[in-house]
């Protein structure tokens, strides 16, 4: 199975609004979101089962026991988060806390234990012979890599006749996109025509260098600032990076995602579009035996 890693330097470029269509063009089996810090391709995709929902336990957090605790201030001095309080008696504030266990390893009379601690919850959307796997990240929880290895790990472990994964990255360069690209065949990257957004562009196409994975670039409203859609196109061509082509700003588009649909699901500029770059990505991805010429 072919994984297909959506990808933007930064957010607003309509990721998931292409990632959303990529995924109703080739009926896809299994896509997963992995923006777990603000998941919603769910909003698009139209999911009518209920999910199976699963904790996810990231770092353990400190407890105190206030009954064993003799106040000895050990672990206040010597927590690098300052994540000790003290409101008559000691306690630990479970969002500061790293799980690092000084506390508890100097704690004299062993009222500080380690316990297992719930950063977020993953869901999994069966539907006949298709999986969509998502997560949501618990606020205040810095495990979001970790959390995206465990969507990716969950979307392949189902037994789903398909050929091709379409995986819904997150905005930016922090762990959970290099998380993401981690394994896949292939990133798409969508550029948005603006300084921001072509600085964020150079960025991520960075990221994608140093794990050696085959990188293809479209622009998304490309026709906001054309000079800025010309840079973005040199720049294509002096990195040999193919580029799979444009999208129009389209305020039927809008109209199509406040509807819960796809932009393929309705007759309109960006629509026809996007069936154009999902043919160039196909053949990127596939080659000769590309199954999905529309």
């Amino acid at each position: 199975m072919k994984q297909l890693l959506i990808l933007s330097g930064k957010g607003g470029t309509g990721k998931t609004t292409i990632a959303g269509a990529f995924i109703k063009l080739a009926d896809a089996n299994a896509y997963a979101d992995c923006d777990v810090d603000a998941p919603n391709l769910h909003l698009i995709m139209n999911q009518f089962v209920e999910p199976k929902r699963t904790d996810y336990y990231g770092l353990p957090k400190a407890e105190i026991n206030k009954d064993v605790c003799i106040q000895c201030d050990q672990c206040k001095q010597n927590c690098k988060f300052d994540a000790i309080d003290i409101d008559n008696v000691y306690k630990v504030n479970p969002f500061d806390c790293e799980g690092c266990g000084v506390c508890e390893a100097l704690c004299p009379v062993e009222a500080v234990t380690l316990k297992p601690s719930v950063a977020g919850e993953l869901m999994l959307y069966l539907d006949e012979d298709k999986a969509f796997s998502t997560a949501q990240l618990k606020m205040g929880s810095g495990t979001s890599g970790m959390l995206v290895t465990e969507v990716k790990k969950q979307m392949t472990a189902i037994d789903v006749d398909a050929e091709l994964a379409i995986i819904d990255g997150s905005p930016g360069i922090g762990c959970p996109v290099i998380a993401s690209i981690s394994g896949v065949d292939m990133v798409l990257i969508v550029a948005e025509p603006s300084i921001s957004g072509i600085s964020d562009m150079e960025r991520i196409i960075k990221i994608a260098e140093t794990f050696h994975t085959k990188t293809a670039l479209c622009i998304n409203k490309y026709n906001i600032n054309l000079a800025n859609t010309g840079k973005i196109e040199k720049y294509s061509k002096e990195k040999s990076i193919p580029f799979a082509g444009k999208i129009p700003f389209d305020s039927n588009a809008v109209k199509a995602i406040n509807k819960g649909l796809t932009i393929v699901e309705m007759e309109c500029s960006s629509g026809r579009a996007v069936r154009e770059v999902f043919n160039k990505t196909m053949d990127l991805i596939f080659g000769e035996i590309n199954r999905y010429e529309a």
